[in-house]
């Protein structure tokens, strides 16, 4: 007996049955190789993930409380919230780290059996998590950093490495705009500032085509001329087409780049709201009064 969701190839592509057919996501011999990006809207969606009714429990602790969230296409949303509000629990079960206690999750409108959910299977699925500074090899040149787990390989199975220059020297120019002499595609990433790097990783999951790209604070602990590089490239990612959950501390920073802001308190989505709904001293205000709220939920 099949079960509701589960993933198989189809010749070479990834696929996966939705109850009432197969749906193909991609081909994913070229998205491994990295000789193109895989190609992923085989199907209309309106939403690249759907979370309904999301709960998460760590023993008797929760850490989820019936979350509902959508992150339509080619929009930013900015994810906000005290520390312990659950922003990165919600990332985790959207990106295939935790499985929920409860509830369902969505991809392409199409939901999953998440027990076979996996960070994997994101990644296959085209979605890519970017950390704070924890995404690249210090002492790695750059293209090697573009590639890793993810290596053109010729027909004897050796790493095409003048391709991967090729490739990697692509996306500095166009994906990320680095056009200046000291930066090239042997440099390392110990040679680079905090705002290049960030640069880099987002650039690296634009090229293998990611429809969501999450960034867990990206400007944190950076100088102010390298904040307003991160968020620059923020703004390249939905001018390509793609999507963006973006977790910051820093209201002022998501509050400029954000479509939608989804505020998180103890769990649950508390509030949904555009910036041209508050000020950042309005919102700063309202997160303020939240601490002093404990008997609302």
């Amino acid at each position: 007996m099949l079960s509701a969701n589960f993933r198989l190839r189809c010749g070479g592509n990834l696929c996966y049955f939705a109850g009432e057919g197969i749906v193909l996501i991609g081909n994913m011999k070229n998205a491994r190789s990295a000789n193109v990006a895989a190609p992923v809207d085989a199907a209309p969606f309106e939403n690249i993930v759907r979370l309904e009714n999301v709960q998460k429990f760590f023993g008797a602790i929760q850490a989820l409380r019936d979350v509902n969230l959508s992150i339509g296409r080619n929009e930013i949303v900015g994810l906000i919230g005290d520390n312990g509000a659950g922003k990165s629990t919600l990332i985790k079960v959207m990106t295939g780290v935790f499985k929920p206690t409860s509830g369902d999750v969505y991809i392409r409108d199409q939901k999953l059996d998440l027990d076979n959910f996996s960070v994997s299977m994101a990644h296959d699925l085209s979605i890519e998590t970017v950390y704070q500074d924890k995404s690249l090899g210090e002492k790695q040149p750059l293209w090697r950093n573009f590639f890793v787990g993810r290596q053109i390989t010729n027909r004897f199975g050796f790493i095409d490495i003048k391709r991967e220059k090729e490739i990697a020297n692509q996306i500095l120019m166009d994906a990320i705009g680095f056009r200046g002499a000291g930066i090239g595609v042997d440099s390392t990433v110990s040679e680079l500032s905090g705002g290049e790097r960030q640069g880099i990783a987002i650039g690296r999951a634009m090229h293998f085509n990611a429809d969501l790209i999450v960034l867990d604070e990206p400007t944190a602990a950076l100088a102010v001329k390298e904040v307003r590089k991160v968020l620059d490239f923020v703004k390249r990612i939905k001018n390509s087409g793609r999507a963006c959950v973006y977790i910051e501390h820093n209201l002022a920073h998501v509050h400029e780049v954000a479509d939608r802001l989804v505020i998180l308190e103890r769990g649950a989505v508390v509030a949904e709201i555009t910036p041209q709904d508050m000020t950042v001293a309005e919102l700063t205000d309202y997160l303020i009064s939240l601490q002093h709220e404990p008997g609302e939920r």
